[in-house]
C-alpha cells in the first residue's frame, strides 16, 4: 500500500482520537505515505506529527461544494490505494466517493455509505471506545484492538510552557461547548478550594473561555490560581497538561489531549456518559459521575441547558478529591 488517505472532518475530540488509527496504519504499511483531511481550525492538531505526510484542510466558509471540487481534484492526482472515513455524515461521504481511492471504508450511518468498498457498524452506547470502533476499519489488516491517540507539540511548546513548570501545578479545563457537558461554575470553584494552595492551579481554555475561568478565579480568592485561557494554542496546552500533577477535564476536547499525552486525568460526566465511548485513555485516569439519575444520559452531544430544569447530573461529589 503506497497512498492512504483519513477523513476526519468532525470535532477537535474526534481528531485526536483519529491518530490512534493512523499511527496503526502506520506501523502496519510503514512506507505508506499517509494523509488526513480535518475541518478549517483542527489542523494545527496534527502539526508535528511525523506519521502523516499531508494535512489537508476543509473549509466550508469557501463553499461546501467549491471545498469538494477541490478536494476531488487534490485527492485524485494522489492516487490514493484506501480511504479510511471515520466521519458519519454526508460531506465525508462525497469526499470519500470521490476520492478515487481504489478501496473506500467507513461507517454504515454514513448517507453515501451505499457507495463504500467496505461498510462497519458505529454503535454507542455499548461501553466500546471510539478509538476501537476506528479501529475495527484496519482490523482486516492486523491493526491492534485500541492504541491510544497522539499529539507531538512543538519545541517550541515544550519551551514556551517551562515557565509554568517551576512548581507543582493542576490543569483545570472548565468550559464545554455544551452547557450540560460543563461541571457547574460553583463545582470547579469547590474543587479549587479542595485542592489547596500548594500547588499552582492553571485555568485552561480557549480565548471564549477567557471569562469563565475569570469568574472561577475571582470566586475562589485564592492567589495561587492563573488564568491561562487564550494564551495558549492546542500543542501547548498538551505540553502544559504533560506535566501536571493532575489534570481536571469534562467529557471535552481537553479529555482527550490528556489521553493523547498519557497525562494523569480526572473526568467529569455530567450529561453524558462514559459508555457512549468517550472516556479517558490515560493509564492514571478517573471518572466522576452521577449515578441513579433516571433522565441521564439525555443526549448524545449535550444541550444548551437541562431539558429537565435542574442539572442535577451536575452536582458530582467531588469529596473523593483532597
Amino acid at each position: 500500500m503506497k497512498r492512504i488517505l483519513f477523513i476526519q472532518t468532525a470535532f477537535l475530540g474526534d481528531v485526536i482520537l483519529a491518530t490512534a488509527a493512523i499511527a496503526e496504519a502506520k506501523r502496519l504499511f510503514p512506507a505508506a505515505e499517509i494523509d488526513v483531511v480535518v475541518k478549517k481550525g483542527n489542523e494545527s492538531l496534527l502539526e508535528n506529527n511525523p506519521k502523516i505526510n499531508h494535512v489537508f484542510v476543509f473549509n466550508k466558509t469557501n463553499g461546501k461544494f467549491k471545498e469538494i471540487l477541490r478536494l476531488k481534484k487534490a485527492f485524485r492526482a494522489r492516487k490514493y490505494d484506501i480511504v479510511f472515513n471515520f466521519h458519519r455524515f454526508g460531506s465525508s461521504g462525497i469526499l470519500t466517493v470521490l476520492s478515487g481511492a481504489k478501496q473506500k471504508y467507513g461507517f454504515r450511518k454514513n448517507p453515501f455509505s451505499f457507495a463504500f468498498t467496505k461498510r462497519f457498524e458505529h454503535e454507542i452506547g455499548n461501553g466500546t471506545h471510539e478509538v476501537e470502533r476506528n479501529l475495527q476499519l484496519l482490523q482486516e489488516f492486523g491493526a491492534q484492538p485500541i492504541v491510544r491517540p497522539e499529539l507531538y507539540p512543538s519545541d517550541n511548546s515544550w519551551e514556551k510552557t517551562r515557565v509554568f513548570k517551576s512548581n507543582p501545578y493542576y490543569c483545570l479545563a472548565p468550559a464545554s461547548v455544551w452547557f450540560t457537558k460543563q461541571l457547574p461554575e460553583h463545582k470547579w470553584i469547590e474543587l479549587i478550594q479542595r485542592l489547596g494552595t500548594t500547588h499552582t492551579i492553571y485555568l485552561i481554555g480557549a480565548p471564549g473561555d477567557y471569562e469563565l475561568c475569570e469568574r472561577i478565579k475571582e470566586i475562589a480568592r485564592q492567589n495561587n490560581v492563573v488564568n491561562l485561557a487564550g494564551q495558549l494554542s492546542l500543542l501547548d496546552s498538551a505540553a502544559l497538561m504533560k506535566d501536571a500533577v493532575r489534570n481536571f477535564v469534562n467529557d471535552s476536547g481537553p479529555l482527550h489531549i490528556a489521553s493523547a499525552m498519557n497525562a494523569p486525568v480526572t473526568a467529569f460526566f455530567c450529561s453524558t456518559v462514559p459508555e457512549f465511548g468517550f472516556g479517558p485513555l490515560s493509564e492514571d485516569r478517573v471518572i466522576l459521575e452521577v449515578q441513579g439519575l433516571d433522565c441521564r444520559p439525555c443526549g448524545l452531544h449535550g444541550h444548551r441547558a437541562c431539558p429537565q430544569g435542574h442539572f442535577k447530573c451536575g452536582e458530582i461529589d467531588l469529596s473523593i478529591i483532597r
